[in-house]
């Protein structure tokens, strides 16, 4: 590990999901909306499975992660106290091309599940709502074509296709978000921005300043931003990239909070006594 330096360097490079609400979140860093200094920030996309296990490498400067990934990671990389994705009340959903059981997690019992990655926040849920499934690793945008073609019996939904899984003719069996705010009275945490502890102080300071200031100008210019962010929604129509947004960038992005803190912390405790990640995590939060 290189020792801490508050050197700049000249570029950063910033890695997130190729969706809309990442898009948006990154809008203003992007398109030069804002003032970085001395930094560069080039942006590299690719699914949150890939960043996960790209992060696990220290490959990457900054990257979105998914939280549970981040019990993996938190030696080499903090949480940057902007940019998480929080489920209050909603999150990924099992679905199914049958109707849901009345008890969906002993109906879930013993089943196929295709899952998004094995160390998404999403499957993690699963395995805490039903720990005896069995997962099939399937790319996120595959998952309800997986489940129609019969590779699994229920289908773990991110992204947009949390909101256009009826359209395809599927059922749903649980929102694992609304789920976990019952069991906890919490969001459910699934991604944050992480920076690299290496790059020293001075450095992590600004970015964590302007990966704020960028999420504050996308919420402060919200049609541009908009605008910006539907190249990349895989089809949605324009009222359900604002609402998916709108689910995903909001107050709990500019800064977890208390109560996002806390539930960042809840569920890898939960995950570390459940067994599901090896060490307990002490997270802590820059920025």
């Amino acid at each position: 590990m290189p020792t801490p330096t508050d050197t700049m360097p000249k570029t950063i490079r910033v890695a997130h999901s190729p969706d809309s609400d990442d898009a948006f979140m990154f809008y203003a860093l992007s398109s030069g909306k804002i003032p970085t200094g001395d930094l560069r920030y080039v942006h590299e996309l690719s699914d949150i499975e890939s960043l996960n296990r790209r992060a696990q490498k220290a490959e990457l400067e900054v990257s979105a992660v998914s939280i549970h990934a981040y019990a993996y990671l938190a030696d080499r990389y903090a949480l940057l106290s902007s940019g998480s994705s929080m489920g209050d009340g909603y999150g990924p959903r099992l679905v199914s091309g049958a109707p849901a059981p009345s008890d969906v997690a002993a109906g879930l019992q013993g089943r196929r599940v295709a899952v998004p990655g094995r160390l998404t926040t999403a499957t993690l849920a699963l395995h805490l709502f039903q720990p005896d499934v069995d997962t099939v690793v399937v790319p996120f945008d595959r998952i309800e074509e997986a489940v129609a073609a019969g590779e699994a019996e229920v289908g773990l939904l991110i992204h947009e296709g949390q909101l256009t899984y009826a359209e395809t003719g599927l059922h749903l069996w649980r929102d694992l978000g609304s789920w976990w705010l019952e069991e906890t009275g919490l969001p459910l945490p699934l991604g944050g921005n992480v920076v690299r502890r290496d790059l020293g102080p001075k450095v992590v300071a600004q970015i964590a300043r302007d990966l704020r200031a960028s999420i504050e100008y996308a919420l402060a210019h919200r049609d541009d931003a908009l605008a910006h962010a539907a190249a990349f929604n895989r089809g949605i129509s324009a009222e359900q990239t604002d609402e998916f947004v709108g689910m995903y960038v909001n107050h709990w992005t500019i800064d977890y909070g208390t109560r996002g803190r806390q539930a960042v912390q809840v569920l890898l405790d939960r995950a570390h006594q459940a067994g599901l990640i090896p060490d307990r995590v002490v997270v802590e939060f820059v920025g």
